[in-house]
């Protein structure tokens, strides 16, 4: 495995001055937003799709740092109800992908989307319980008709392209846990597999190991994000785990993200680490920040120095031992 990171943190950056400061870090890799909610702020699509001298260019500024590229990022909501977000976050993706392809990027990370509660909806719905009826019947119309029908078609475009599409399991997303993965990848095509970020699952009562063990076993991790949540056991009692307060709002949210080892022990963080390796995944692990209480610089240097501490980078040894 090796370290990454998420590069819209450092969006007021231009391109080379976020390089030189990653890798003086001692990262390795590097996660590019092309679009969508994050911006695109190191990474001018249409630029490089018309050109492959600046593909090219773009690839030596990465390369000759020491670096690679983990993925491409464009996360939007293609499904959306508001049909010109839809169009645009659905042009964004496919631009992504040819792109990746083009540049030898194994993966695209991106959010499956929400689709409306019916074809003249103005507003994305997120059921979350089967009662009342038309709860369960809103989710299955979404699936059936908006969902499953366009990552059937983007699916099999990435497939063609060589490219791994991560899908970022994220509440208010029609897939946001390892079942919904699961299912939408058997609808679909094996081109769609997880970002798996452990932050999402903490505040849903999920174990991301037990969630590694579930996706690894169906060789459905493409990519990994490395980011923590601290849950307050009593703000959950007051607010529950569906807080709708602003993430700034800290003294009384029932959970927040948080740097690497800020949340959770740097005992859970190692056995994530090990739980990747021994389930097959052997690849970047992308530092994101979204840390409220502490600044973009030193969060994300917290996270390099707990992750060294805990990744494994070389392949095992033999068992002399045995």
């Amino acid at each position: 495995m090796k370290l990454g990171v998420f590069t819209v943190l450092f969006s007021q950056k231009n391109l080379d001055e976020m390089l030189d400061y990653v890798r003086d870090a001692g990262v390795k890799a590097v996660e590019i937003g092309t679009g969508g909610y994050p911006g695109n702020a190191h990474c001018d699509l249409d630029v490089l799709l018309e050109s492959e001298e600046k593909r090219n260019e773009y690839k030596q500024k990465v390369s000759s740092r020491g670096l690679e590229i983990s993925a491409f990022s464009c996360h939007g909501n293609p499904i959306s109800p508001d049909k010109a977000f839809a169009e645009v976050s659905d042009t964004v993706l496919e631009k992504t992908i040819k792109l990746a392809s083009l540049m030898g990027v194994p993966v695209v990370n991106c959010f499956s989307g929400t689709a409306g509660d019916h074809e003249e909806a103005k507003y994305p719905n997120w059921p979350v319980t089967p009662w009342p009826n038309e709860y369960g019947d809103v989710l299955k119309w979404q699936w059936e008709e908006k969902l499953i029908p366009y990552w059937k078609k983007m699916g099999q475009y990435a497939k063609d392209h060589n490219v791994k599409i991560g899908l970022e399991l994220h509440g208010g997303f029609l897939v946001h846990t390892p079942y919904t993965l699961l299912k939408l990848r058997e609808e679909t095509c094996d081109a769609i597999g997880a970002n798996l970020d452990p932050s999402h699952l903490w505040w849903q009562g999920i174990d991301p190991v037990a969630a590694i063990k579930i996706l690894g076993k169906a060789n459905a991790i493409h990519h990994f994000h490395a980011k923590d949540t601290y849950i307050d056991q009593e703000n959950v009692n007051m607010y529950g785990l569906t807080d709708m307060q602003p993430y700034g709002d800290v003294q009384t949210r029932a959970w927040t993200f948080r740097s690497v080892g800020c949340g959770h022990s740097i005992q859970e963080w190692s056995d994530i680490i090990s739980a990747l390796r021994v389930y097959g995944y052997d690849y970047i692990v992308s530092i994101e920040h979204e840390d409220p209480i502490m600044s973009i610089e030193e969060g994300f240097a917290r996270a390099v120095k707990n992750l060294n501490s805990i990744i494994i980078e070389e392949k095992p040894s033999d068992m002399w031992w045995v």
